[in-house]
């Protein structure tokens, strides 16, 4: 009897732990951790990117180059380094090109950065946790992979919504199936 009671509650335990439609696989997420650590690995070992200002998200092998950089030679330079690693399907390379900027610019768009991503938190609708933000010069970009268009268009409203803001690069991208 004792026996029947624990395989009916194992049973109930394995039905709640797993999801019925599971974005990614267990493999999934290895395959795109280690894609997406061997991407920042080979940005860092090249000499002509920065990698501290490049954010790298991988989703089911599709890499998303985003943050900002001085020039466009830099931009294309870590597009070619991340088609190159191993495991990469596809590169979305979506940095913005935008010139240095003051220490008192930088501090600026650290707060905006914190406002923007406080709005995002507040909003309805929006998952926040799968958004970076970055700012510079007062233009923020929101990047990363979103559940679907609606949230990408809500986080660019609530985003441009934000004292401060001049502009918002939108390159969020939805997940694909």
């Amino acid at each position: 009897m004792k026996r029947r009671i624990l395989a009916a509650l194992a049973a109930v335990a394995v039905a709640f732990a797993l999801p019925v439609h599971a974005e990614k696989s267990a493999g999934d997420v290895v395959d795109d951790s280690t894609v997406n650590a061997s991407v920042k690995a080979a940005l860092f070992d090249n000499k002509n990117t920065h990698s501290m200002q490049i954010n790298v998200e991988t989703y089911k092998g599709i890499v998303q180059l985003s943050g900002f950089v001085a020039t466009q030679a830099e931009k294309d330079e870590a597009g070619k380094v991340a088609n190159g690693v191993s495991g990469v399907k596809e590169v979305r390379n979506s940095i913005g090109v935008h010139e240095d900027t003051s220490m008192g610019t930088k501090l600026d768009d650290t707060m905006l950065t914190s406002k923007v991503k406080a709005a995002l938190i507040d909003a309805d609708k929006v998952k926040s946790g799968q958004i970076n933000v970055e700012s510079k010069g007062g233009i923020v970009q929101l990047s990363g992979f979103v559940t679907g268009q609606g949230m990408k268009d809500r986080a660019g409203k609530v985003a441009a919504g934000v004292s401060g803001v001049k502009r918002v690069d939108n390159v969020l991208i939805v997940k694909p199936e």
